[in-house]
């Protein structure tokens, strides 16, 4: 586990651009905290990393409950389960497709027993008295 404190959304893109250049198909990252905790932020710059596009347009699936994304590392698969009540909803959205690729989870919670054991959990969380500023834990848990 490694623990990490941000003081800027940029710092918060930086971190997870650190992260993108681990992630391979088969890989899953987890990204848990409240909201306004920065998870979008950080999906943003991580999906820019894979992508080797740092303009690209990267909506939030919150709506849509996916979006998918071809990167030269394969594809990626964005979830948001905010609004996900059972987790048995999430195999209509191509989870089980989504497996061979690079899967990055909002919400991760909401898919209970279907998240995968090995993944990067990445917990956000607002640093009191930084506006931007964020605590942010990486932990890889399950055989990497």
């Amino acid at each position: 586990m490694k623990q990490h404190t941000t003081r800027s959304e940029a710092q918060t893109a930086t971190l997870a651009a650190r992260l993108a250049v681990h992630l391979r198909p088969g890989d899953c990252a987890a990204l848990a905290g409240p909201l306004g905790a920065g998870k979008s932020v950080f999906a943003r710059s991580l999906i820019r990393t894979l992508a080797g596009d740092d303009a690209l347009i990267v909506p939030s699936p919150t709506f849509t409950l996916v979006q998918t994304y071809t990167t030269p590392r394969g594809e990626v698969w964005h979830f948001d389960l905010w609004r996900v009540a059972d987790p048995e909803e999430i195999w209509d959205l191509g989870w089980d497709e989504a497996r061979a690729g690079i899967m990055l989870v909002e919400w991760p919670e909401r898919a209970g027993h279907l998240l995968p054991a090995r993944r990067w959990e990445v917990a956000l969380g607002p640093l009191p008295g930084a506006d931007d500023g964020r605590r942010i834990c990486i932990t890889e848990t399950g055989p990497h």
